[in-house]
């Protein structure tokens, strides 16, 4: 396991953090994170109940924790295999199934946006002068941006000219993958979703603050400190296969703005990803295994 740090004290300080962190804590954060993943599950129903389709809650649980497994070993992985397993456990169409996906994303990329941009709201005087150093990154970019630009109008240009044979089943292919993005704008009960999106992201930061009672050090931090925290750990994870090796670094980093110990932070980031891994792993593993056991009897019923 590495640390990032040669410093055999630091180390040494970053193990006793681990070792002395209260399980209590770590157990209630987990516990707490779990319902979100469950009111995830749920609400994903809303989306797929507007396009006619009516999975088994459970499926959908077990289809979660299974694409939660695959992004860790390759990122945005597991929204294909969650796709997959729907397709083939509840005859959804997979390019239906991606665009509710892919939708869900979305939604949370703006919920994410939105906690950035409150952020920068409390606490303007401390990241401003961070977004002024990467900007021009960012601007260097344009020639990429323009060049993937280029490209999809002239995908669209083509699928619109040639519309037959294999171009014709990719627009076809694309056309369903819009149909289950569109949904969510089109579903009832939309009020439900809402209200679960918020539960889904409230959830996410009480287990995240819960968190901070664990290790010695980090009881004091204030709303800000872990908002900033929670929004670089969860860039990380998005933009990396789980945050491997990353998010406790981002983590770290985050609370650096704020005077904390190298030590402490880091060893705040190492249990907040430790106990998400675990989960992910364990009940990923359990998911791959349970799944044909649900589904075995349905199976059975249509193969006769």
């Amino acid at each position: 396991m590495s640390f990032y740090y040669t410093n055999e004290e630091e180390r040494s300080e970053i193990y006793k953090s681990l070792k002395d962190a209260k399980i209590k804590y770590i157990f209630l954060s987990v516990f707490l994170g779990i319902f979100s993943h469950l009111s995830r599950a749920y609400r994903w129903n809303y989306v797929l109940n507007s396009l006619g389709y009516y999975p088994k809650f459970v499926n959908n649980v077990l289809s979660i924790f299974i694409s939660y497994l695959a992004n860790l070993g390759i990122p945005r992985s597991g929204e294909i295999l969650r796709a997959t397993v729907m397709q083939t456990y509840e005859s959804i169409p997979f390019d239906k199934g991606l665009g509710t996906i892919l939708a869900e994303r979305v939604v949370d990329l703006i919920i994410l946006f939105f906690l950035i941009f409150l952020f920068l709201f409390l606490e303007t005087d401390i990241l401003l002068p961070v977004i002024k150093e990467k900007a021009g990154l960012y601007l260097n970019n344009y020639k990429l941006f323009l060049t993937v630009l280029f490209f999809l109008l002239s995908t669209l240009i083509l699928i619109k000219v040639f519309k037959k044979g294999l171009v014709q089943k990719f627009y076809a292919f694309i056309k369903g993958i819009s149909a289950g993005f569109t949904s969510i704008i089109n579903m009832q009960n939309r009020i439900y979703y809402i209200a679960h999106t918020i539960f889904i992201w409230s959830i996410y930061l009480l287990a995240f603050y819960v968190m901070k009672f664990s290790i010695s050090g980090t009881e004091l931090l204030d709303f800000k400190s872990l908002l900033i925290s929670f929004i670089f750990g969860a860039i990380s994870i998005t933009t990396t296969n789980g945050g491997i090796g990353v998010y406790p670094l981002s983590i770290s980093m985050a609370l650096s703005f704020y005077g904390l110990p190298l030590e402490t932070s880091l060893a705040f980031g190492w249990i907040l990803w430790t106990s998400q891994t675990i989960i992910v792993i364990l009940f990923g593993l359990m998911s791959f295994v349970l799944l044909p056991i649900v589904n075995k009897k349905k199976h059975k019923s249509h193969s006769m």
